[in-house]
């Protein structure tokens, strides 16, 4: 039970509908972030739109996704924890082993994706602020300053949907239950 409203693409407001059924087409279900913010069309927009905003950054999905669960662990998000395990696996390549380090915080092996977890990780608990050091050692493996700011880019989306799950109290939909923090299990 969430505390917001559920919507499916026949309860959702008229200016939330397309892109509800959107979200339809393009998982398969209707994921209960969509579901929440159609609550408000702004919000479901401006998820869309960011969403998409982000899908071109130079950052690669594994590591725009390293981003994400980053930031979902951290904000406390179960839904986007299992969300972003489901697109890293099955879209951005990453092995389950990795995935579950980044769903406990810890290092994948990988010096590039271990860079990105650092950073982002930086950038939330510092909100911005990360320090001189912080920022050398991204930007020694290989990142730019436009990689930087598309971390930044990453942890706002991010924090939007976050944030709504949080305030709705939305629960895992069972499409994503096997990739749930605690279920997934490194191979």
């Amino acid at each position: 039970m969430t505390r917001l409203s559920l919507h499916t693409a026949q309860s959702a407001p008229e200016a939330s509908r397309a892109l509800v059924e959107q979200a339809v087409k393009n998982n398969g279900f209707l994921p209960n972030l969509i579901g929440v913010l159609a609550n408000s069309p702004l919000a479901l927009e401006t998820y869309v739109t960011v969403g998409g905003i982000n899908a071109r950054a130079s950052l690669t999905l594994a590591e725009r996704e390293v981003v994400q669960i980053t930031a979902a662990r951290l904000h406390g998000c179960d839904f986007c924890v299992a969300g972003h395990s489901a697109v890293a696996v099955r879209k951005a390549g990453l092995n389950t082993a990795a995935v579950v380090a980044l769903q406990q915080g810890q290092l994948t092996g990988d010096a590039r994706l271990d860079a990105v977890l650092a950073f982002t990780s930086a950038v939330i608990a510092r909100r911005g602020n990360v320090t001189d050091t912080e920022l050398v050692a991204f930007l020694n493996n290989g990142y730019t300053q436009q990689q930087a700011l598309e971390v930044v880019l990453g942890v706002s989306l991010a924090t939007l949907c976050n944030f709504a799950n949080s305030l709705a109290q939305s629960p895992v939909n069972p499409q994503l239950e096997a990739f749930r923090a605690g279920v997934l299990k490194a191979e």
